[in-house]
């Protein structure tokens, strides 16, 4: 592989069932066929506080949103510093599945500050080079998160709350997000992705 240009890390954000884990596979392809080395990563990440949203998440059962953000705030110190931080020192591209504006999006709207969270987080942890909102109505999106594969997520998949979290997603457009419109079919999507990479990073993919 030959060596390529200062690593970038790109974030993915968007409400359940809002396509980024197919965007990011095709993000990824895309780069890789360029010729980048490339590390796809979610959050939660898979550490004891990770998995501890997750059965949460997919019990139903919630905790309170400061214990919540306490989690998210636990696993992400662990994923930057075993993870992402690594990746980017080694050259390879990050491409990561939620990252902190998802406690900004989802703990904000349980009651706690949005703008408050975003402060610490960006004094905590790297801010990424982009990062892409995937906007899709809210109840478009609930419907294919229900009808995807695999155990549902109960805690964080309620219309009430989701709207919250689209409400605040689009608070954070233009100076910390980059809409991008996730109506149409899944190669119009990648295509706006792609568009989106080749004119804000320079990236040909």
């Amino acid at each position: 592989m030959k060596e390529q240009a200062r690593a970038v890390f790109v974030v993915l954000e968007g409400a359940d069932g809002s396509g980024k884990s197919t965007q990011i596979e095709r993000l990824v392809a895309r780069l890789e066929a360029a010729g980048r080395g490339v590390v796809a990563t979610r959050e939660p990440h898979d550490c004891p506080a990770g998995r501890k949203i997750r059965a949460m998440a997919r019990s139903g059962e919630l905790v309170s949103a400061e214990q919540e953000l306490a989690w998210f705030w636990e696993q992400r110190v662990e994923h930057v510093r075993d993870v992402i931080e690594p990746a980017l020192a080694s050259g390879r591209d990050v491409v990561c599945d939620r990252y902190y504006f998802s406690s900004v999006a989802y703990q904000g709207a349980r009651g706690l500050d949005p703008r408050r969270i975003l402060a610490d987080s960006e004094a905590a942890f790297p801010k990424p080079d982009l990062a892409l909102w995937l906007d899709l109505p809210v109840e478009a999106a609930l419907a294919r998160a229900r009808a995807r594969s695999g155990p549902g997520e109960p805690a964080f998949e309620e219309s009430g709350r989701q709207l919250g979290v689209v409400e605040i997603y689009n608070s954070l457009v233009p100076e910390h997000l980059t809409r991008i419109d996730a109506s149409g079919d899944e190669t119009e999507i990648s295509e706006r992705v792609a568009k989106t990479l080749r004119e804000r990073l320079g990236l040909l993919v």
